[in-house]
């Protein structure tokens, strides 16, 4: 098509220009668009958000043990995973630790990693700045006076959690750790439905909660025995989420 004879002889000419132009603005659009939107990447996420499961690319699993009570199935407990050559991680309370510090300190003697619960098994959601940072931060200076080692892994108590404790963790240089498989034993007082859960449909990376009950006592051989036979390795949570 001609407009007053200017295609004649310079069609392709300018053609080639505009299209100069228009890949000249979309770049400039999107180096002006970048100056308001930030750069996803996985360093984003790695403080301050919660945790649900471990490496993907990883055959590592992790019982992962809240501890506030049951603290009478919690030697033979650790006899079990002695015998399966397993180390795992505990997530203590700072109330259970000021009555327990010689089992404490049989835990970590034994191996095991140590984690924080919060001091006393509070709802960190309905909590402030201030009482949040009180139950980590008292639980870490408790288990630094016993064991003399800090920790680097908080699990709020029953799930719960807010924005708040979330930033109060990442101040306090903690990661917040979920689960990506709860074995209910608190509840569910039942060794089979324990297991089940605990077994199946297992993928790389998952964080299995569970505590020291006397049916989770009796099922934790069979739930390491079948996670191996899985073609899984059992380790503490800090090597799982690496």
């Amino acid at each position: 098509m001609k407009i007053l004879g200017f295609w004649s002889g310079n069609e392709k000419g300018f053609v080639h220009v505009i299209s100069n132009f228009v890949i000249l603005g979309v770049i400039l659009g999107v180096g002006f668009i970048s100056l308001f939107v930030p750069i996803v990447s996985a360093s984003n996420f790695e403080e301050g958000f919660p945790i649900y499961s471990g490496n993907p690319n990883r055959k590592n699993i992790t019982l992962m043990i809240n501890v506030y009570w049951g603290t009478e199935f919690i030697e033979p407990m650790l006899d079990i995973f002695d015998a399966q050559n397993v180390k795992t991680t505990f997530f203590v309370g700072g109330m259970w630790v000021t009555q327990e510090e010689e089992l404490l300190k049989e835990i970590s003697g034994r191996g095991h990693e140590i984690a924080n619960h919060g001091y006393s098994h509070k709802d960190h959601k309905k909590l402030n700045l201030t009482q949040n940072q009180d139950e980590i931060y008292n639980t870490h200076q408790k288990v630094v006076e016993v064991l003399g080692l800090g920790m680097k892994l908080f699990a709020p108590p029953s799930g719960s959690f807010g924005d708040i404790t979330l930033q109060v963790a990442k101040n306090l240089g903690y990661k917040t750790i979920m689960w990506s498989k709860d074995t209910v034993d608190w509840r569910d007082q039942n060794k089979q439905l324990i297991f089940s859960r605990a077994t199946t449909n297992l993928k790389n990376g998952d964080l299995i909660l569970m505590h020291p009950t006397s049916k989770t006592l009796e099922a934790l051989n069979d739930i390491i025995i079948s996670i191996k036979t899985q073609g899984f390795s059992l380790v503490t949570v800090s090597e799982n989420i690496a």
